[in-house]
């Protein structure tokens, strides 16, 4: 237990995660499996407090159940601080059972009233040492003697634990008072504060993605579909991004919702990062969600054109699996419930026994080379009810490793000669006609149908793990009988390839959908292909990534229905390439995203030799709106024969060519770019013209003129984000900059007066405006010194153009004119500027 003395301060929403950090190392293994408890990283925290409705100015009552540390609440009420139209009093109730961590909680409870105090907004705010669950339900049933009386929840902003609990626990008995019967904490906690959310209330909560589908989460489905209006829902690209810190590899999204009658459209965003400019970004109609008749209410989670595309065409398929007599069962054989029954290897009077790991490409591989566990089960009278008639059946895996390709993983079941019966194991699905097997053409048509990208795109939409339930193969929709077994018979004479099967599959479905704008499996094959050749051609592996592909099609001006062969070279700006992303490919990005393909990829790229830079005009600055990007030439001949005999020749010769070509094209740039010699000792190059130019000025004289005790801490080249940064510096200022975080063009520090100033060079983006100024007091929160403001101009003529929004309280600086500052509002006060002319007054 930490002592007082021993706390953290409170004075930026930084400290929040130090805490995190310190509760975290106090906690053992078995404590947190115990409370279920995964803390919020502070990234995350204002993430999910910036998708809160702009708030009116009325009060505010903020749950937090579950809270920690309180870094989710801390973060809601300094957005709500930060906007123009703010609450007229905020109250956060915030529940943590864990006494350790409620020290903490109160703490951020006092720097929330110094962050109101400072908005001159009225605030109380409580951490209830209980458990949330029994509180709640209190409360609910009208308990007068309940320890906390919640009155209608205004915003519940959580960061649920996550724990299975069981039918007979505590806590469940709790819940079935009110009405709610959930299987997991993390359900149990967001059902209850629906039921806490006023009318008009809304909830944002990062949570598991296994609610959106299974029979599990079928209750707190039906709850959430009845009660809210989902808003909108974020989903993280890789399953460790979320709680990265705590080893947890759940795919993890962020849910919006409000209490509120109307239901129009859902906005659906992903991202690697929740800071990730990176973002894809659509919005969809509240029925592609949740269809409109489905009793299930599974939400679909659609994150692009393509998986709209996948879900229409899947959508239209023909036959459901009660059309074709169809069943889906798991395998009966529980295998440590058997253990007298079992035997490593099939003898006389035993049945293969078939299990996950003999499903291998499309196959089953029995008995295994390599068997590690039994492959047999013993016919007797006590084994009768494991075993099924040995004949041909489609079996899938029930969970699948997370470096598979694919979700679902579907094989031919064939029997021996010699066999009679067959036993699957329960991590097996199989499929049947009413306890019969299949025939020929049709098994292996439905497996082939079960493979292909088409079916994996639609299943990852609601499937947020890597088991497939058969209730996940039962809300199928399957092509015909007689187009499965066309395509059985097509699979059987091919080989059995991705490419061969998803083929097949449009070829037999294009009869009934005709031609499609998008066609989402022939756009994914291209996607990863392209993803293919980056790693071939041995670009950083961060860049071997889907956005990095998109680029190199739009460089190639490469729809996904066109050969490698027809690939071209068109010149191309970011925006350019972003608008072919989402016409060929369907993936439309967040506007602000191209700066991520700019820094994050075509940098990139240009360092290995595979793009250019304004070959058309090597005078132009990088930053100019005109800034356009053309494929290498011999990158181009290479890639051109991308899949064919000839690839690997001519990958051999362009990579004999690559370090020639890098070094050639890095000396055509170095050449090109603005020395500038700083009074730190350091020399810099910048990237050339447009607002470098002027950040050299600001340097030389600005600086020179205004802050002669200056410490310049960063540059921003438009080129490189840290054309120059004395990290340390600015770290012993309070300030860590992030990576993705908008600074400003310059950062020096006045050693003398202790002023950070805070310049940006006015070219292609715009001056410190309220918005500017309001993101920068928050970049720089933890700051230890007083912020100055510069906007700074090349002439009164570009200044013109901005002049409206200007904020006050901060300084204009014109570079024709060097000598002068213009203060809006700077001393708060008028006094004469003296000439020759004026009398002596003293």
């Amino acid at each position: 237990m930490h002592s007082e003395k021993d706390q953290l301060p409170v004075d930026r929403l930084a400290s929040f995660e130090q805490m995190q950090s310190v509760v975290g190392e106090a906690l053992t293994g078995n404590e947190r499996s115990r409370l279920g408890q995964y803390f919020t990283p502070s990234k995350i925290a204002q993430f999910m407090a910036s998708m809160l409705t702009p708030a009116s100015s009325t009060p505010v009552h903020l749950l937090d159940a579950g809270a920690g540390p309180g870094i989710l609440f801390a973060a809601a009420v300094q957005e709500m601080c930060s906007r123009q139209v703010k609450p007229s009093a905020i109250h956060v109730t915030a529940y943590e059972i864990d006494t350790r961590l409620a020290v903490y909680a109160r703490q951020a409870l006092r720097w929330c009233e110094m962050k109101c105090a400072h908005a001159s907004i009225p605030f109380e705010g409580t951490v209830v040492e209980a458990d949330f669950i029994e509180s709640a339900v209190q409360s609910l049933q009208g308990d007068l003697f309940s320890q906390t009386r919640l009155d209608p929840v205004t915003i519940a902003i959580l960061n649920p634990p996550y724990r299975k609990i069981r039918a007979d626990s505590r806590e469940r008995r709790l819940l079935r008072h009110v009405g709610i019967e959930e299987t997991n904490l993390y359900t149990a906690f967001l059902s209850l504060a629906l039921k806490l959310i006023g009318d008009g209330g809304e909830l944002v909560a990062i949570t598991p993605r296994s609610f959106c589908n299974g029979p599990y989460f079928k209750r707190f489905r039906r709850q959430l579909h009845a009660t809210m209006s989902i808003l909108r829902i974020h989903v993280f690209d890789t399953r460790d991004t979320a709680f990265r810190q705590d080893n947890v590899l759940q795919e993890m999204l962020i849910l919006h919702a409000s209490k509120i009658a109307m239901r129009t459209s859902v906005m659906i965003s992903s991202s690697a990062e929740p800071s990730d400019d990176g973002a894809l970004m659509q919005c969809i109609g509240y029925e592609q969600m949740i269809k409109p008749h489905d009793v299930n209410a599974i939400v679909h989670i659609p994150t692009d054109q393509l998986s709209l595309r996948a879900m229409s065409t899947v959508d239209e398929l023909p036959c459901l699996l009660s059309d074709l007599n169809l069943h889906v069962s798991t395998g009966r054989v529980v295998e440590f419930r058997t253990q007298n029954h079992l035997r490593f290897q099939a003898d006389v009077g035993y049945a293969p026994l078939i299990s996950s790991r003999h499903l291998v490409d499309g196959k089953i591989m029995w008995p295994h080379p390599r068997a590690g566990k039994p492959e047999a089960l013993a016919i007797n009278p006590a084994s009768s009810s494991l075993l099924i008639p040995a004949t041909i059946y489609t079996v899938v895996k029930r969970m699948t490793a997370k470096e598979e390709r694919h979700r679902v993983v579907a094989a031919v079941y064939e029997p021996a000669a010699t066999a009679t019966v067959v036993a699957f194991e329960n991590h097996i699905n199989y499929f049947h006609q009413n306890g019969e097997g299949l025939d020929h053409d049709f098994a292996y048509g439905l497996a082939a149908y079960l493979n292909s990208t088409l079916v994996d795109t639609y299943i990852r939409q609601f499937n947020g793990h890597t088991q497939i339930n058969a209730s996940d193969l039962r809300i199928l929709r399957y092509p015909s009988a007689e187009q499965l077994r066309m395509m059985g018979r097509a699979v059987s004479q091919a080989t059995q390839s991705q490419t061969a099967i998803d083929r097949i599959l449009q070829e037999v479905l294009a009869t009934m959908t005709g031609p499609v704008e998008i066609n989402p499996v022939q756009a994914r094959q291209r996607i990863e292909e392209a993803m293919e050749a980056l790693r071939q051609l041995h670009v950083p592996r961060a860049q071997q990534n889907e956005r990095s592909a998109l680029t190199l099609l739009a460089l190639l001006d490469l729809p996904p229905d066109q050969p490698w062969t027809m690939a071209s070279s068109p010149l191309r700006g970011v925006t350019q390439m972003m608008d072919f992303f989402a016409r060929y490919y369907g993936k439309v990005y967040a506007p602000n995203t191209r700066e991520t393909v700019r820094r994050q990829t075509l940098h990139q790229f240009m360092d290995s030799a595979l793009v250019r830079i304004n070959p058309d005009n090597s005078d132009r600055p990088v930053n100019s709106g005109q800034t356009v990007y053309q494929i290498e030439a011999h990158t181009l001949e290479s890639l051109r024969s991308f899949g064919s005999p000839g690839w690997d020749s001519a990958l051999r010769q362009r990579e004999a060519l690559a370090q020639e070509l890098i070094k050639r094209y890095a000396q055509e740039r170095l050449m090109s770019r603005i020395p500038l010699k700083l009074k730190e000792g350091a020399s810099i190059t910048l990237s050339p013209g447009g607002q470098n130019i002027l950040i050299e000025r600001i340097v030389h004289e600005f600086a020179e003129r205004f802050v002669p005790d200056g410490r310049l801490i960063y540059i921003g080249d438009a080129e490189n984000k840290f054309g120059y940064y004395d990290a340390e510096a600015l770290t012993a200022l309070g300030v860590t900059l992030d990576i993705h975080g908008k600074a400003p063009d310059i950062i020096i520090y006045d050693e003398k007066r202790r002023w950070l100033c805070l310049i940006e060079a006015v070219s292609s983006h715009g001056p410190m405006n309220l918005k500017r100024k309001d993101e920068l007091e928050r970049l720089f929160a933890g700051r230890l010194v007083p912020l100055v403001f510069v906007s700074a101009f090349q002439s009164r003529k570009a200044l013109m153009k901005h002049m409206s929004e200007i904020a006050w309280e901060t300084e204009v600086w014109i570079a024709d004119e060097p000598s002068h500052l213009i203060h809006f509002d700077g001393v708060q006060r008028i006094e004469p500027y003296l000439s020759d002319r004026d009398p002596d007054t003293k």
